[in-house]
């Protein structure tokens, strides 16, 4: 995986195999273009296959995670040691076709690779999360937020939807009565108010926030890789199959997890009456980078 300065975003490989990237244009609140999504996509794909890589954070600067859709139209100027990921493209939305590719191709694909990364992926959300950046969020499979942060979907301030697949995440999260609520009445929910209505998983201080996120990437990253990310894959699978498709589905995954090196190490140790010591098998994972700064 690469690592350093990207257009809009910076990614930096911390101990125990974290990568952590985190949005970087706080003055424009980390508003992503089409242009940031692809080069997010192409980050993901990297983290995918880069075994280096167990669990990857995301986060925000400034006052906010993410803002949603930049839809200023003002120039974006990127630092000089920023760099694409992946080539120029016409963002489209100059018709109703158009508009239609740049959400399948673009807008919703971003989400969808999030859910699709086999590696455990964790949102450290330290300020306002809008639109797609609340939906960044909730298709991560984690959410750790500061005090201060608050959340909402903001599309119908604009005669909008939450087209890049948040209505679906939503739903998943608070369920059909909430999410319908929520979006309707274009409600701005506070940290411990998400939390409440199922969108997070913990409220810590502000000034907590990246420790805490540290430590539980860590304790993700000490589990069992292989198990963790069958058992990541066959749990949102089983959000949408029957009973049936879902009981097939764990048993195909089972026959990989049960003869990974990881069971018979978690079976030995406790014969031995002592911790597990995982992923032995997959090699030594690259300490932190001098630009992995904790800050």
């Amino acid at each position: 995986m690469e690592f350093g300065n990207f257009r809009g975003f910076e990614v930096s490989l911390r101990e125990h195999g974290i990568a952590w990237l985190r949005f970087n244009q706080p003055e424009r609140l980390n508003g992503l273009t089409h242009h940031h999504k692809r080069d997010l996509r192409e980050a993901l794909l990297q983290a995918q296959f880069d075994d280096a890589v167990r669990v990857v954070v995301i986060t925000g600067s400034g006052r906010a995670f993410s803002a949603g859709d930049d839809i200023t139209g003002r120039p974006i100027s990127f630092a000089d040691d920023a760099r694409p990921l992946a080539g120029p493209i016409d963002s489209g939305h100059d018709n109703p076709m158009a508009t239609y590719y740049a959400l399948r191709m673009i807008s919703q694909p971003l989400n969808k690779a999030l859910r699709e990364l086999d590696k455990i992926t964790i949102a450290a959300i330290n300020g306002v999360a809008v639109q797609t950046g609340l939906s960044l969020a909730l298709a991560c499979d984690f959410r750790l937020a500061a005090e201060s942060a608050r959340l909402t979907s903001g599309t119908l301030r604009f005669g909008l939807l939450p087209d890049e697949g948040g209505h679906k995440l939503m739903v998943q999260h608070m369920g059909v009565t909430r999410a319908m609520e929520f979006c309707l009445r274009m409600r701005f929910a506070s940290a411990q108010e998400a939390l409440e209505l199922g969108m997070l998983n913990e409220v810590v201080p502000d000034d907590e926030l990246e420790e805490r996120t540290m430590a539980l990437a860590t304790e993700l990253a000490n589990g069992p890789q292989i198990a963790m990310r069958l058992l990541k894959r066959t749990m949102y699978n089983a959000d949408e199959m029957t009973w049936d498709q879902a009981c097939d589905d764990i048993a195909a995954k089972t026959a990989i997890s049960d003869w990974d090196p990881d069971a018979e190490e978690g079976g030995l140790s406790f014969k031995e009456k002592r911790s597990p010591v995982f992923n032995q098998h997959l090699g030594e994972v690259r300490g932190a980078q001098p630009w992995a700064s904790p800050s």
